[in-house]
């Protein structure tokens, strides 16, 4: 995984613009901080930030074919490499790096050889036999991607904004499960599950080991490596269970060969914070080296300005998650580990998040997973890969595996829907695949934790300090103002507001601010889920605890308990903020 840049068709080939785009790649240094490459071919430039965890010794990038009119830049993991080599017996490649199949890939079989590959990835192809070029994002784009026109007619690609917004007329979000092709100037979908027709219910019976064994599969393909790795354990049901899986086939692996058998498993929250006993719990459980993190609020607070230049997104949602995992993300990498396993997109293909317990049916449960799982990339897949990119750290997500996401996805929903008569909450079917009686994966008050957002498992306190910063930061008369000031995406929230002026003077283009989501929600629902619950439409606040009647400790909880002494602004107790420092314990 690394950071690519490309300047295509631009009409400087001096060396001041050479000097000029390798400025702008290393905007880029922190995604690859192994080593920098940069190959011009006329009027067209690719270059290169390495991060090394596949062949490091000679998989410098770009890449090419064997005569060199193939040349590729390339981000991503190519997990089905050393079968695709297989196919391709009368090439020759120049390194055992996972990617260097794309060029050879591209002679054989055109264009079309895109879904071909198992992996995440974002790349850009040049052919300059006919001076042409094609770029690819992954299915659910676990990778990020903008694409920017510039006025000279150069197409301009990038990993993230800071690579190309100072340099472009216009620029977007390249859609992830598309490839565009320099021969038709226009997008095309190469993703096309049948998922994406969210009318189709699929009506597949719910068999728990099928699941299972689609998910270890797509664990175990991830565990391709020639560098030291971990994997990020909050306690909760996603992360537990890629440890559990991972913990119980990485001594069969090369990985395990070259690293040895011992998991060891890093988790972050604030102290006392509900994540790190129960971190700490499975990993004593699966027998880890355990790493635990302690951040305080004032931490957290701090780091919110890089949080938001790295992750390029003023999202309440994402940054309030990303904080914690930008600051434990650095520890990680300064462990001497470069990538690890993580949870992502459990909850948007079961139904994860505490709002879908008022889903009114199994129709309208099933497509609004879809809705989510199309948002990923603006979402999850946004924070896991650029917090950790942040400091040279690579995140997997054996979740969001095309594999894995047919047979999940194919799954007839009602099996899905939260039935408490029947014991069964979110996430249930999921849950159930794991329950193993004679050799469990997990101890069951894990394997049934209540759903619990990363920004909430961290500490309770975390949201609350926040909060109390933004107010103090951001007046009433602001807030006033804020539909005049910031007519698209307008901040409802003092927190929203904050981190808006953040962005802003980060990435002040028109561009920048619609490559943004927006919209009305409540623990992370889309608009369209808000109709379920006409109650919650009081209480938009992201947070899991906005899920009134669902969460364990949720915001009505608070207020019913203090409503009759307490004035409702102090509803919330400020926090203290204490010393700054990050305590460590191994």
């Amino acid at each position: 995984m690394c950071g690519i840049l490309a300047v295509l068709g631009c009409s400087d080939d001096s060396q001041a613009k050479r000097v000029r785009i390798l400025e702008l790649s290393r905007r880029l240094k922190h995604r690859g901080p192994d080593w920098s490459g940069l190959h011009q071919h006329g009027d067209n430039y690719l270059a290169h930030q390495r991060l090394a965890i596949v062949d490091p010794a000679s998989g410098d990038q770009p890449l090419f074919n064997e005569d060199k009119s193939i040349i590729v830049t390339v981000n991503g993991e190519i997990y089905n490499h050393e079968d695709l080599r297989k196919q391709l017996p009368n090439h020759k490649f120049r390194t055992q790096c996972d990617c260097d199949v794309i060029a050879h890939l591209y002679e054989e079989y055109g264009e079309n050889f895109v879904d071909m590959l198992d992996g995440i990835f974002s790349f850009v192809l040049l052919d300059t036999r006919d001076n042409s070029f094609i770029v690819a994002r992954d299915a659910i784009g676990v990778t990020s991607l903008y694409i920017g026109w510039g006025l000279d007619g150069s197409v301009w690609i990038a990993s993230e904004l800071k690579g190309l917004n100072d340099e472009c007329e216009h620029f977007e979000v390249f859609p992830p499960g598309h490839l565009y092709s320099s021969k038709d100037r226009e997008f095309r979908r190469w993703y096309n599950p049948p998922w994406f027709n969210e009318a189709v219910i699929p009506t597949t019976p719910y068999d728990p080991l099928v699941l299972r064994n689609a998910f270890e599969k797509a664990v175990i393909k991830r565990l391709m490596t020639d560098v030291p790795f971990g994997v990020l354990l909050s306690g909760g049901l996603d992360s537990s269970l890629v440890a559990a899986v991972t913990a119980r086939y990485l001594a069969g692996t090369k990985a395990a060969k070259q690293w040895g058998a011992k998991l060891h498993s890093f988790c972050v929250g604030l102290k006392g914070a509900p994540d790190l006993k129960a971190g700490r719990e499975v990993a004593d459980f699966l027998g880890t080296v355990h790493h635990e993190f302690q951040f305080t609020i004032q931490d957290g607070i701090d780091a919110i300005e890089d949080v938001i230049y790295h992750t390029e997104t003023y999202d309440v949602t994402t940054i309030r998650a990303a904080t914690p995992m930008f600051l434990m993300s650095r520890k990680i990498k300064s462990s001497g580990v470069k990538w690890v396993i993580s949870g992502e997109g459990s909850d948007e293909i079961f139904g994860g998040y505490l709002y879908f317990h008022k889903a009114p049916n199994k129709e309208e449960f099933h497509q609004e997973t879809c809705r989510k799982i199309k948002a990923l990339h603006r979402y999850d897949c946004l924070r896991a890969n650029k917090s950790t990119y942040a400091w040279g750290l690579e995140a997997r997500v054996p979740f969001l595996d095309k594999d894995f996401i047919k047979v999940a996805m194919d799954i007839d929903p009602e099996y899905k829907m939260i039935k408490h008569e029947e014991g069964r909450i979110e996430k249930w079917i999921l849950r159930k695949a794991f329950d193993d009686e004679e050799n469990p994966y997990l101890p069951k008050h894990i394997l049934y934790r209540q759903k619990e957002q990363f920004s909430d498992g961290v500490g309770y306190g975390w949201i609350d300090g926040i909060k109390d910063h933004a107010a103090k930061h951001v007046t009433d008369r602001m807030m006033l103002n804020a539909s005049h000031i910031f007519p698209f995406n307008t901040p409802l929230t003092k927190e929203a507001y904050y981190y808006r002026m953040i962005f802003e003077r980060f990435f002040p283009q028109n561009s920048a601010r619609l490559t943004v989501p927006g919209g009305a929600s409540v623990a992370c629902s889309t608009e369209k889920a808000i109709e379920w619950d006409a109650s919650w439409s009081s209480n938009l606040d992201p947070s899991g605890r906005a899920a009134f009647g669902v969460h364990n400790s949720a915001y009505e909880n608070q207020v019913n308990s203090v409503a009759k002494t307490v004035e409702p602004e102090k509803i919330i107790p400020k926090m203290e903020i204490s010393n700054l420092g990050v305590a460590i314990q191994s």
